[in-house]
């Protein structure tokens, strides 16, 4: 048996022991080092996973296209909730999740997303449905980790303008992210190097809190690690250093 199916193997009794045994798969990033700090070594399917920018707008499109690529990497059309329409579909494009995927519902409130939300989650056969809300309760995250363990559909919640000071209510997500824009390489020309962003995992059920700096999704939705702090020991650990 190869080291991969091994490690695979044991992280998924882990996570059984822990109670968080994945019921409909996993998305992995294709990271071992995000991987492995992830139950089963992914992205749960069919569970709810929160994501946040900060009331910077620059974060807040980072977080959007950080989402957009793990929805550009699941199969089927994706359901996109908001209270009022101002994505840029282009740029959700070039991160891999084409114009054509996806449905979006203008609900006006944030209570009408979460209605919408949940309603979206009971049909199998959805990539993904995501909700945009400022702010959400722990009766809510509740109610939309059900919907998305009985259908098998996987559950997004992006928390708009969220500062990055306050303390977020608890939540039934499986994993708690934040995304913040960080300053590309530089070329040595005058371009625009590859979008850089500073990726948080604030919590994780069953794991620990960590931080990495990744290089932004390609067209296919994937992310990468750094040259530098893949291959380099002093850029490893003031990785390690800023988790």
């Amino acid at each position: 048996m190869s080291t991969v199916r091994v490690l695979e193997d044991l992280r998924a009794r882990i996570a059984s022991i822990e109670g968080v045994a994945v019921r409909h798969g996993l998305l992995p990033f294709g990271q071992e080092e995000l991987d492995a700090e992830l139950p089963g070594g992914g992205i749960a399917n069919g569970a709810l996973h929160e994501f946040a920018g900060s009331q910077d707008l620059a974060d807040d499109a980072s977080a959007t296209i950080f989402l957009a690529g793990i929805l550009a990497r699941l199969d089927g059309p994706v359901i996109w909730c908001l209270a009022w329409r101002d994505l840029f579909a282009p740029a959700l494009s070039q991160a891999g999740l084409h114009p054509d995927r996806v449905i979006y519902v203008e609900a006006g409130s944030d209570t009408q997303v979460l209605l919408a939300m949940e309603e979206a989650l009971r049909h199998s056969g959805i990539a993904g449905v995501v909700g945009e809300v400022t702010k959400y309760s722990t009766t809510a995250s509740k109610r939309l980790q059900l919907a998305a363990e009985a259908s098998g559909v996987t559950a997004f919640v992006f928390r708009r303008a969220s500062r990055t000071e306050q303390v977020a209510e608890g939540t039934a997500a499986v994993t708690r992210w934040r995304v913040r824009a960080a300053p590309s390489a530089p070329l040595g020309i005058a371009s625009v190097g590859r979008p850089r962003w500073e990726v948080a995992l604030e919590r994780v059920r069953g794991g620990n809190p960590r931080a990495w700096l990744v290089e932004g999704c390609d067209a296919q939705g994937r992310i990468a690690l750094p040259a530098a702090l893949v291959h380099g020991p002093a850029a490893q650990e003031g990785q390690h250093a800023a988790a």
